[in-house]
């Protein structure tokens, strides 16, 4: 038996790393990989499939078919069928309809939500204890770069996240520390033919750009590191901000009124940075979306606090207004 291909071991020990990482609970877990065909995360699912059951877990696939293009369900079905003879079980394909025109976002964030949304109503059906994501260090760079272009701050520069636990459900992405030629070198090994997304090309799409254009032009510039520099940047970014949203939940916790509001004198002695996240907090609670809520909504609610002058409300996505009352800021639609 030859030895192995450098760039499979690279996924394998990302893929076992990152399931070690997650309590399984009883009997045999199972875990979820979201593939598209290309290959990031074909790799992954690959590497899966190898690793999984001996660490006692059991491995399946989902395959999301947006329906934007000619021929999206033929792919799918062969990634699925793919996935059959590779072991994989269960399979599943997730047609979706992705929603278009006014509120919808524009078209990455609109099939992005809906892809995560199927994913996640399959992953609960199915009994799943973690979906595993294809995201590379080159995606991450690239979300570093979108995040800046947008004026975001430290959570949008910060990037995906390795881990993120919601409603029981574990959502991993081991790849963020391998880059994009690895998971292409993992698939010429295993004599795997990843799919070509045409989307992936369309320089109509933000991320299409950066990675046609952007991105090799600051690696041109400054260096073959930039890739990594940008990915240790969002987890250096990401560690703070988990120390900050910590900070912010205690002292949301201790803000509360009686009446749902929050208590203006505790608000502000805060710093600037947590008491912005104490806001940003609540008023995803009250209802307002987070795709929509800006910074100039989390500022107008911090001058109520710091810089009241008898203003009037302030008006949140949703229809929410918030208003002073006193000492407590208070909410009604």
């Amino acid at each position: 038996m030859g030895a192995l291909d450098p760039s499979v071991a690279a996924v394998r020990t990302a893929v076992r790393r990152a399931l070690r990482g997650v309590e399984p609970g009883a009997g045999s877990p199972l875990a979820l990989v979201a593939c598209s065909g290309g290959a990031d995360s074909l790799a992954l699912a690959a590497a899966t499939g190898f690793v999984a059951p001996r660490l006692g877990w059991r491995a399946g696939l989902l395959t999301v078919d947006h329906r934007l293009q000619p021929g999206s369900g033929a792919q799918a079905e062969a990634v699925a069928q793919w996935a059959g003879k590779a072991g994989l079980e269960p399979v599943e394909v997730l047609p979706v309809t992705v929603p278009t025109g006014p509120g919808s976002g524009g078209p990455e964030a609109a099939a992005r939500w809906v892809r995560y949304r199927a994913l996640a109503e399959a992953a609960g059906r199915l009994g799943a204890v973690a979906v595993l994501l294809g995201h590379t260090r080159d995606d991450q760079a690239e979300t570093v770069l979108l995040a800046l272009a947008r004026g975001a701050g430290p959570r949008g520069l910060a990037g995906m996240p390795a881990r993120r636990d919601r409603e029981g459900l574990a959502w991993l992405r081991p790849l963020l520390g391998t880059g994009r030629a690895q998971t292409r070198a993992a698939c010429r090994a295993l004599g795997l033919e990843p799919w070509q997304d045409p989307h992936n090309d369309d320089l109509g799409y933000a991320r299409a750009r950066v990675r046609a254009t952007a991105l090799p032009a600051l690696v041109a510039a400054l260096g073959d590191r930039v890739v990594d520099n940008l990915a240790r940047t969002a987890a250096q970014l990401a560690a703070d901000t988990a120390v900050l949203d910590r900070l912010a939940a205690d002292a949301l916790a201790a803000a509360r009124t009686g009446g749902g509001g929050l208590a203006v004198a505790g608000l502000a002695a805060l710093p600037e940075p947590v008491r912005a996240r104490v806001l940003h907090a609540w008023a995803g609670e009250l209802g307002a979306a987070g795709s929509a809520l800006s910074h100039r909504h989390v500022a107008a609610l911090g001058a109520l606090v710091t810089g009241w002058r008898g203003q009037g409300p302030v008006h949140l996505p949703g229809g929410i207004r918030v208003a002073r009352r006193g000492g407590t800021l208070a909410a009604d639609r």
